[in-house]
């Protein structure tokens, strides 16, 4: 069952098309990693996931629901560009987006204990935001996004501003969220957090969906039958009948060596022809990064 169905979406603005025909179906209960370069479509269409814009054609259901103003206090949105009120004091400030999203002031209060104890922020009540550093003003913004616990959180770049020991804290917290039965959007440019943790993708790119899928798939798909092995002396002399791909010295002695599989060869053809000839250290199958699927990706895409 999908929380969002995103169905031929199209939206133009002054003759610049934004999204262009872009269907995603995004699973119940996954974290999906919303990519794609600078300008691509990703913001466009989390506005019109939020109804804060509307499509020019297609349509958007919401658990099975075409998308409408109910859905609003379902979703909780934490832009890249952040929006609290400077001279607010932080607990009047949550206190007040809390009851905008449906919460009674009690309710609102005792959420709010629980999350101003787990970010130890308990002295920040009375703080004026513009008081806080940019860390600290996004960790309010992000419990004014879950506060509510809605079904689906849209992050854009989450990360944005962290320093580890917090970027580590949120992180946590968005698995929980996830474990708890939140569907979470991950936008982001930091392939090493998509690797981590999204289960599903979708790359944007030049106004249209180019990829997406569960990530285990994905990457199954982009393999390139490649395996590395560490090892001592230079395979490619001593073994002349592999297909080498890259050779590296490393410092220690040893040498890591790229191997293509020829045709019906397994990798235990290949460990069988190598145990013999060579010191093997290591071996495994070379798995492409997002990184590189992203890259790849993105540079297939011909020029319209």
């Amino acid at each position: 069952m999908n929380i969002v169905d995103i169905e031929n979406v199209s939206k133009e603005y002054a003759q610049h098309r934004a999204l262009d025909d872009v269907s995603i179906a995004i699973p119940k209960g996954c974290i999906f990693g919303l990519l794609g370069p600078n300008g691509a479509g990703k913001t466009s269409l989390i506005r019109i996931v939020n109804q804060i814009t509307g499509p020019d054609s297609g349509q958007i259901r919401f658990d099975g629901a075409l998308l409408n103003n109910s859905h609003i206090a379902r979703i909780g949105y934490l832009p890249e560009e952040r929006g609290l009120y400077r001279k607010m004091k932080v607990g009047e400030q949550l206190l007040y987006l809390a009851q905008l999203k449906g919460l009674s002031q009690r309710q609102a209060m005792e959420k709010l204990k629980i999350w101003f104890e787990k970010f130890d922020i308990k002295n920040w009540w009375d703080k004026a935001v513009s008081d806080l550093s940019k860390g600290m003003q996004q960790k309010v913004q992000f419990v004014s996004t879950v506060l509510h616990e809605p079904d689906l959180i849209i992050l854009d770049e989450p990360f944005s501003g962290f320093d580890p020991i917090n970027a580590n804290l949120i992180r946590d917290e968005i698995l929980e969220l996830r474990q708890k039965g939140s569907t979470i959007i991950f936008s982001t440019h930091r392939m090493e957090t998509v690797e981590e943790l999204c289960d599903n993708i979708a790359l944007i790119h030049k106004s249209r969906k180019v990829l997406d899928g569960p990530q285990a798939l994905i990457k199954e798909q982009f393999k390139t039958n490649t395996y590395y092995v560490e090892h001592r002396e230079r395979l490619g002399e001593i073994v002349p009948s592999i297909e080498v791909k890259k050779e590296t010295a490393l410092a220690d002695g040893f040498w890591r060596t790229d191997i293509h599989l020829k045709t019906g060869q397994t990798s235990n053809d290949l460990i069988r022809e190598l145990i013999t000839q060579v010191e093997i250290r290591s071996f495994g199958e070379n798995i492409p990064t997002m990184s590189e699927i992203f890259m790849r990706a993105v540079n297939e895409v011909p020029e319209a």
